[in-house]
């Protein structure tokens, strides 16, 4: 989710029925904590009655910077920190972090044990499976974690060496869920509320973590939830509200980043808004000005709807 889960599209994804929402990945090199990209990635919703907890995730290798890191972002407002080791990207593995950590355990230990104890507030950690189908070590690493103090654990059900291909690994979390105490986050695959609900009853999970789901449908929030509470699905979002939506996200993609880099990182989220309509998306990726792009929206929005209301 990188590039994706910046700051408005974690407000969104809170105001849509999120519980928690995790910043995109931060380095813990100290080195790169002024760039643009850190600092994008560290800004977070200031508006209290919002009422959202900020988490900020961490990645690396070495225990010293994991925790300077951790209390880097802590310092900037940070009330969560999350250790990824889940991270299957060959440049994050190629520097011995995300899931090539699971390699290691005593790496695991000394990095869990150095941001724990470097912060006063809770650190969760975010793992998969094991390294590759022969090794994994899920369950070690999640009791190194509880006993070293770690609030919660996420796990995506799939090896790194599997990445985002073939089945997820339920039994796997469900083993891990029945062997600790902690709270545990199932992750993988997770596109509907009724996929929620079989995964929380087969698990035993605290909750489920959505991550690609999301992209182009933050409405999946709400409909999880409401299917939790009344065992009803809601239906998709309304034209009325796909519009409002849209170009509420638009508008804070452009109000946080500006023009020059807004129209380039809003272009990546309307591919996900409007997977069919290619011919459009093509055009929209072309034009450079926040004006432009919401001009092009609007008329866009506008046509559908009253083709819509013709076909009704």
């Amino acid at each position: 989710m990188a590039g994706i889960t910046d700051m408005p599209f974690r407000r969104l994804c809170h105001e849509l029925g999120a519980g928690l929402t995790v910043s995109e990945m931060v380095a813990s090199d100290p080195s790169t904590w002024s760039t643009i990209k850190s600092i994008n990635r560290t800004k977070f919703d200031q508006n209290p009655s919002r009422n959202a907890l900020n988490i900020v995730q961490i990645a690396g290798a070495d225990p010293k910077f994991m925790a300077a890191a951790a209390q880097y972002n802590v310092h900037l407002g940070a009330h969560i920190i999350d250790i990824n080791m889940g991270c299957p990207a060959k440049k994050v593995c190629r520097r011995a972090a995300g899931s090539s950590l699971l390699r290691d355990i005593p790496l695991i230990k000394s990095i869990l044990t150095a941001v724990k104890q470097s912060v006063s507030v809770p650190v969760m950690l975010k793992i998969r499976t094991g390294w590759d189908p022969t090794s994994r070590n899920a369950i070690q690493v999640a009791k190194i974690a509880e006993d070293i103090g770690i609030s919660g654990i996420a796990i995506h059900g799939r090896t790194r060496a599997c990445r985002f291909v073939g089945e997820v690994e339920y039994l796997s979390i469900a083993e891990v869920a029945s062997s600790v105490d902690i709270p545990v986050f199932a992750n993988g695959d997770i596109t509907t509320p009724h996929k929620a609900e079989e995964v929380i009853r087969s698990t035993g999970a605290a909750a489920v973590m959505i991550g690609r789901a999301a992209r182009g449908n933050p409405w999946i929030f709400n409909q999880i939830e409401y299917f939790f509470k009344y065992k009803k699905l809601v239906g998709p979002p309304s034209s009325a509200e796909f519009r409002r939506v849209l170009l509420k996200h638009m508008h804070w993609v452009h109000e946080f980043y500006g023009e020059l880099i807004g129209v380039k990182i809003f272009r990546k989220h309307l591919n996900c808004y409007l997977p069919k309509s290619r011919d459009f998306t093509r055009f929209f990726n072309t034009l450079p000005t926040i004006k432009e792009q919401k001009q092009a929206l609007v008329s866009h929005l506008d046509h559908n709807n009253k083709m819509g209301e013709k076909a009704a």
